[in-house]
């Protein structure tokens, strides 16, 4: 019989480790959970687990802290990125810094179930979503080639990319599936990142970009 697959949970809101715990426990070992960075570390030195579920943001440096002080220890563990956040530079963040999967708290507990042990195995896993969003990143060079396109989050590139094609707001909306006034929020926060003034400088800087 093949043992289970140890797994450490860290994440900053114990309710969400708990409900974690709770839906894969009897599909996978959880031999220890921790809420923060220096937590996590200890926790993980201390197992030795097979897989660690890894929250992104958390307090004294998130995710990527806890993959780097691992990774000076010598211990070999895999990591899988569990976050809220859906945002490229997080994911590309987390997998510079060693992780070998991203997945948002939306996950099924049946799939992430099946996307540890898929991590256990040497794959790297990607929400469907995530995946899109990541090839996009890298195709448009990501913050380090582009410094300006990479103080936007995803959703605010593909507001820009709406606008800048002549859309109105309620077309942005209706293609997002988002409020106008989002809309409208995301374009403002679009123009004071990019030191713009206008749609018609949003436009004329998407297009010399080629993102139109």
């Amino acid at each position: 019989m093949i043992p289970p697959c140890r797994v450490v949970i860290v994440d900053d809101h114990p309710l969400f480790v708990s409900g974690v715990r709770a839906e894969i426990e009897h599909d996978l070992d959880v031999v220890a959970t921790a809420n923060g960075v220096d937590d996590a570390i200890k926790a993980i030195v201390a197992e030795r687990p097979d897989v660690v579920l890894l929250d992104v943001h958390m307090p004294g440096g998130g995710g990527r802290a806890v993959i780097e002080g691992i990774a000076a220890t010598g211990i070999q563990t895999a990591f899988l990125a569990l976050s809220v956040s859906d945002e490229p530079r997080d994911v590309i963040d987390v997998i510079q810094a060693g992780a070998r999967g991203y997945v948002t708290k939306t996950i099924s507990p049946a799939d992430l179930v099946d996307a540890t042990r898929r991590v256990h195995d040497g794959d790297a896993v990607f929400s469907p979503r995530l995946a899109g969003f990541v090839l996009d990143a890298f195709r448009e060079g990501g913050a380090d080639s582009d410094p300006e396109l990479g103080r936007l989050t995803a959703r605010e590139r593909e507001v820009l990319r709406l606008i800048a094609r002549g859309h109105a707001y309620k077309e942005c909306a209706r293609r997002l599936g988002i409020s106008p006034k989002t809309v409208e929020h995301h374009v403002s926060s679009v123009l004071r990142k990019l030191q713009l003034t206008s749609r018609h400088e949003l436009t004329r800087w998407a297009t010399d970009r080629r993102l139109v």
